[in-house]
């Protein structure tokens, strides 16, 4: 997989969802200065990225990337059906 697949993948799995919609409120106050909310969620999005990547590594030793593909799907697909239970009710 390339490196622009990898970002364009990321980016678009990045928009609206609650770490957006969380530094974009933070950039809404007033209070707050946008170049440190800018620095600090950038900051967050890489370590959270470092750890996914060293724990992705470490997982590949003992379980298969299609194995953990599946389990991230299945993951993806519970939460959806969970967000829309919690919705209608």
């Amino acid at each position: 997989m390339s490196l622009w697949s990898i970002f364009v993948t990321v980016f678009f799995a990045e928009l609206g969802d609650k770490t957006q919609l969380a530094t974009l409120l933070f950039a809404a106050d007033p209070q707050v200065s946008r170049v440190g909310v800018f620095c600090a969620s950038a900051g967050a999005l890489v370590l959270s990225s470092l750890l996914a990547v060293l724990i992705g590594g470490q997982l590949s030793a003992f379980v298969s990337p299609r194995v953990l593909k599946l389990v991230a799907g299945i993951g993806f697909v519970a939460i959806g059906g969970w967000l829309l239970f919690e919705v209608r009710s």
